[in-house]
């Protein structure tokens, strides 16, 4: 969460009291993340994350609030949109002459140093998101999927070493030669977070209260999602190595929910592959090629190299993770 578009205290104000979201009292940036521009705000009638939206247009944004919705309603512990008093339909504003959203903010605070437990709580919730999500009607892809990283690997790959460089070849031609393989077109689909790292949810002390940051969102494998989060939330990050114990905990909680499709038993390697290549990619973009924002910290590319690297050397052993995870078919 950076912060690109300077907002007044006086501005948001009158937005909030406009939308029926009670009288600000205080307003602070928020320096988290890179994409949006994002503000704590808290009124009299609660605390809420106000988000202005700088390379998100009105017509793809509908997608992750209207999603968002779909999950709160269904009773998973995600942000709630809030809609325009006088106007109950419209979760969509406009501020400062740019899209925007408010959303109430989530009890609790973000378990950078996650163990088994909070691995376990978060993959019976991933699992829990993919299956109550199956019934929405969205359909927006993976904006930042394969076609985007065929995209922008030629942008970045001049900004590379020798190796590095070589490294990023070869993994987007195995990812392109995954993707036309009959085994990847029979992973289950569907609406998936797609960037759900350990500082996008929210604990209290070992209960999981929620996660958020949907605005990466689109319908993928549910693979994908899963992979991306074992690799943050089962990595150690000094090394960027896997760790068994934690990702044997996400999986286990997992498949409890949702068991594991052949397929995708089969594919977990090459996905884990996938995780850490697009956030390779994302990182060196904005490394090498960023944009001026106050309160902006951008996250250190070579992180997901080192990632690559470990999965590509060492492919984790499914069968062995798994050995303790006797699901059942959810109902």
């Amino acid at each position: 969460m950076a912060v690109y578009t300077e907002v007044s205290f006086e501005e948001v104000a009158t937005w909030l009291q406009r939308l029926g979201l009670g009288q600000l009292h205080t307003l602070e940036g928020c320096a988290g993340g890179i994409e949006n521009t994002n503000y704590f705000a808290s009124t009299d009638q609660g605390d809420w994350v106000l988000t202005l939206f700088e390379r998100l247009g009105f017509e793809q944004l509908p997608f992750y609030l209207q999603l968002m919705k779909h999950l709160a309603h269904r009773g998973v512990p995600v942000p709630d949109p809030q809609p325009d008093a006088q106007r109950p339909d419209v979760i969509l504003h406009r501020l400062k002459d740019k899209p925007a959203a408010v959303v109430n903010r989530l009890r609790g605070k973000s378990q950078m140093a996650p163990q088994a437990v909070h691995c376990h709580a978060m993959g019976g919730m991933l699992a829990r998101m993919h299956l109550q999500a199956r019934d929405f009607d969205g359909r927006q892809p993976n904006l930042r999927g394969l076609d985007w990283w065929n995209e922008t690997v030629p942008v970045v790959l001049p900004h590379l070493d020798g190796p590095a460089a070589d490294l990023l070849r070869a993994e987007l031609a195995f990812q392109n030669h995954t993707a036309a393989s009959s085994t990847f077109a029979a992973l289950p689909r569907g609406p998936v977070h797609a960037d759900l790292f350990r500082d996008n949810a929210m604990f209290d002390g070992d209960e999981l209260t929620g996660v958020f940051d949907f605005y990466f969102a689109g319908v993928d494998t549910w693979l994908f999602d899963l992979a991306v989060c074992l690799n943050d939330w089962c990595i150690d990050l000094p090394t960027g190595t896997h760790d068994a114990s934690r990702a044997k905990a996400f999986l286990t909680a997992y498949s409890a929910v949702r068991p594991l499709t052949a397929a995708e038993r089969a594919l977990l390697p090459a996905m884990l592959r996938a995780g850490a290549l697009r956030f390779w990619i994302s990182r060196l973009w904005d490394w090498h090629l960023p944009r001026e924002a106050s309160m902006l910290k951008p996250h250190d590319p070579t992180h997901f190299e080192r990632v690559l690297r470990d999965r590509v050397a060492h492919p984790v052993s499914v069968a062995d993770l798994l050995a303790t995870a006797a699901a059942p078919t959810p109902a």
